[in-house]
């Protein structure tokens, strides 16, 4: 009976992985969470098209004021009349010039004053929509980013397969040759590595490509993430109880007090369309100068007249046509519509507050559980090698090792930062996401 031949000792897997990582690595300095998303506030088209409706949000607010506040204004003008009479004959003309000095102070006028508390609520509402475009921002950069680092992974991981079944099919070749082991063995080992070459290409170009999409959100040619730092503890999910988050929800989401600043701006808007059965107050004034500086057709000498005035202005509604009824009428139902869609966004976020907190507890469950399968798939292929070598597996079974350890690794690395993702989808979900709580994920990257 011929003994199997023994195998040379394997490079330890982490070894094979670190010099595949050292090989693929970039020469660029490597750069944080929190340095990227620097880059993307500040050059992300989406977030300063918002950032500059929030500017635009503002200023038409202030123009609600005006309707408060007084108005002035100076009119002037200069006119040439000709002046012809039969009998007896005259001919003469003569110029005219004239300036008048307006201003007006409303005293009561309750559908500017709603327009002006309106526009204190607008305020509101730009600021709520220029949040939630920033939250947006934090998580699509770190969604970016993390998806370059997933890529990174499954690359390093297919090419340590790749290391790893190359030195089987030679393993297999020799042991063909000299008698221990069937070409049945080097087809399969051979089968395998053609597939995990299909697989790198593949890996390859999806990294390419998510590093394309992170370069186009930060401005940046050849961004490089920092990587997690393994082992690491990922945070826990603070309170650790749904309905807080639910709650502490409800009075700060940005789209909740979006819809709540509607329904106060709609509340407004019916105080203005009731404002048209009501009078209006003004206080005016003016005062006007008016100058013939030629000698006119009845004195012949020049003359100039002073006018003063001040006053109250009353205006009363008598009847604009059932106008102001039906705008009333159309207010209190778009009232009612604000009224409804506050509901609606308090429901739709309670709902996506409870969907992302479940998520995270079921990915912190997944990471656990594949921590654990790592251990045990790593045992798994120390047996089938050892078995290959005594005689009692064959290739396919170590070759079948190799391939579940490098996913469950691969999974594993996914779980991670689909964990640290999750938390900050669950604040942005519960509209708490800030751009400090980037700073928890930083503590977690290499250095």
């Amino acid at each position: 009976m011929t003994t199997p031949k023994k195998l040379p000792a394997l490079l330890p897997l982490s070894m094979a992985i670190a010099s595949v990582l050292m090989a693929v690595a970039p020469m660029a300095q490597a750069q944080s969470l929190v340095e990227l998303y620097d880059s993307a506030r500040a050059f992300d088209a989406t977030y300063q098209s918002a950032k500059l409706q929030y500017d635009a949000n503002l200023a038409r607010a202030d123009q609600a004021k005006a309707g408060i506040l007084p108005t002035a204004g100076l009119a002037a003008g200069v006119s040439r009349t000709g002046f012809e009479n039969t009998n007896p004959p005259i001919d003469n003309s003569f110029n005219t010039e004239n300036a008048t000095l307006s201003a007006a102070q409303p005293l009561y006028r309750p559908a500017n004053w709603a327009t002006y508390r309106q526009g204190l609520k607008q305020v509101d509402l730009a600021k709520a929509q220029l949040e939630v475009a920033e939250q947006d921002l934090i998580v699509r950069t770190s969604q970016a980013y993390f998806d370059v680092l997933a890529a990174q992974d499954t690359l390093t991981f297919v090419q340590a397969q790749k290391s790893a079944v190359d030195e089987q099919l030679a393993f297999a070749k020799r042991n063909f040759e000299v008698g221990t082991s069937t070409i049945t063995d080097t087809r399969e080992a051979q089968a395998r590595y053609d597939l995990v070459i299909a697989q790198e290409i593949s890996a390859e170009n999806d990294l390419r490509v998510k590093k394309i999409a992170l370069d186009t959100l930060v401005g940046q040619n050849e961004a490089q993430p920092k990587g997690l730092l393994v082992p690491v503890n990922l945070p826990p999910v603070l309170p650790a109880d749904v309905n807080a988050w639910v709650q502490q929800s409800e009075t700060v989401h940005p789209s909740i007090r979006q819809a709540q600043s509607g329904l106060d701006i709609a509340e407004l808007e019916v105080k203005k369309a009731e404002a048209g059965h009501k009078p209006t107050l003004d206080v005016v004034a003016s005062y006007n100068v008016t100058r013939n500086p030629s000698s006119t057709a009845q004195n012949g000498v020049s003359t100039r007249a002073n006018t003063g005035n001040v006053g109250l202005l009353l205006n009363v509604p008598l009847f604009a046509g059932f106008a102001t009824q039906n705008r009333i009428r159309e207010t209190l139902s778009l009232k009612d519509k604000a009224r409804s869609d506050l509901e609606g966004a308090r429901r739709t976020v309670a709902l996506s507050t409870r969907t992302a907190f479940f998520g995270v507890l079921s990915g912190e469950g997944q990471v656990k559980a594949l921590e654990a399968a790592e251990l045990s798939s790593q045992s798994a292929l120390d047996a089938n090698k050892l078995g290959y070598q005594v005689g009692v597996r064959i290739n396919i079974d170590v070759l079948n090792s190799q391939s579940q350890l490098f996913q469950t690794k691969r999974d594993l690395a996914q779980a991670r930062y689909n964990v640290l993702l999750g938390n900050l989808k669950l604040r942005q979900a519960s509209g708490t996401l800030t751009p400090e709580d980037l700073l928890l994920i930083n503590a977690l990257l290499v250095k």
